[in-house]
């Protein structure tokens, strides 16, 4: 008993919402990969999302997510996925992992679906876009995950395979660089959802996300309005104008037609919107600090700026007459480390 507690004590440890997605995952692929090799039959139509037959069996454009169809797959998912849910489960909270999770799953497979009847209308090729193709896999969750790091923790370092490192802003664009690859060189089917997964991931945290924790006055925003989370932040600059035409454009028409949650306002100062998961309280103590920080700063330099040995009638010389202050009122007002200096060296001269 005492061999098995520390393992047990480490599942009771996980978040529930995490430990059910890992469980169903292992449980999924097991299965999917006993009927292949029992069977020899692929794709398995009731398993994994196959366009010509989804119609048919609708739930799996959330269970297809659960399956993977190789054992270098399964390992890689099972790695990966289970540390992420559970750092996001601890921050967002079991209902909103949930959410999550659903949204950044059917979202990809829905318009992966979409997109190949579009093709086939196209094309008329039904054996190749409609019972070709078999959507499967986390590859739409991981970078969804990849895009939420990026917004909590965007400057953070990692260091990958040992001897790459890199930022964890620069992940994501680099998964959808070689989605892009893959997919141009004909492996369609599942990398394409890497791109519609970064899509859908991105919309909602930037829009419908339910922001958790401490709220000012009670109010619950949505999203994460903030400049470093815009669209504009994933692309090069040259690419900043004519995307920013086209967002303003799209924002206002889903503006005009309630397609976006009702929050509170987008201005920080206003004291209702918080662009740091984990409550708009988190937010004021930051910039408070960030305040104290540069009040210290200013002091030291205003400290190191004046003489040190200066004599009694030059700190007298430097304190303003009651005349002059007011034949100027419109003038710059003195700092308070001013006014203490020259009140300190009025002192020493009434003591003298």
């Amino acid at each position: 008993m005492a061999i098995l507690s520390t393992p047990l004590q480490y599942i009771k440890s996980v978040p529930p919402v995490t430990r059910f997605f890992t469980a169903a995952t292992l449980v999924s692929s097991i299965l999917y990969l006993w009927i292949r090799w029992t069977t020899g039959s692929t794709p398995v139509a009731y398993l994994t999302l196959v366009p010509g037959t989804s119609l048919f069996f609708p739930w799996t454009f959330a269970t297809s997510a659960l399956v993977e169809i190789s054992v270098i797959e399964l390992i890689i998912s099972l790695l990966v996925i289970p540390a992420s849910l559970a750092y996001f489960e601890r921050l967002w909270g079991t209902v909103e992992t949930l959410k999550f999770i659903i949204v950044c799953v059917t979202g990809p497979n829905i318009i992966g679906c979409a997109f190949n009847w579009i093709e086939f209308a196209v094309t008329r090729n039904a054996e190749l876009f409609l019972y070709g193709m078999e959507y499967h896999g986390q590859m739409a969750l991981f970078i969804s995950l990849l895009v939420s790091f990026t917004q909590v923790i965007p400057e953070h370092q990692v260091q990958i395979l040992g001897f790459i490192k890199a930022r964890v802003k620069r992940l994501p664009m680099a998964y959808l660089t070689f989605s892009t690859i893959m997919t141009l060189l004909g492996f369609q089917s599942p990398y394409i959802l890497i791109q519609f997964g970064w899509f859908v991931s991105w919309i909602y945290l930037r829009f419908y996300k339910r922001n958790v924790g401490d709220s000012l006055g009670g109010v619950v925003s949505y999203g994460d309005r903030s400049e470093t989370f815009a669209l504009t932040s994933w692309f090069p600059p040259f690419l900043h104008t004519p995307l920013s035409m086209l967002g303003n454009t799209v924002y206002k028409l889903a503006t005009r037609f309630h397609l976006l949650p009702t929050s509170v306002p987008h201005d920080i100062e206003s004291g209702g919107y918080s662009q740091v998961p984990g409550g708009a309280r988190a937010e004021a103590e930051r910039r408070r600090a960030l305040a104290l920080k540069a009040l210290d700063q200013r002091l030291a330099n205003s400290s190191s700026g004046s003489p040190t040995q200066s004599g009694t009638s030059q700190a007298q010389s430097s304190r303003p007459s009651p005349a002059a202050l007011a034949s100027a009122p419109n003038e710059r007002k003195s700092s308070p480390v001013e006014m203490d200096v020259a009140d300190t060296s009025g002192s020493d001269d009434e003591r003298r």
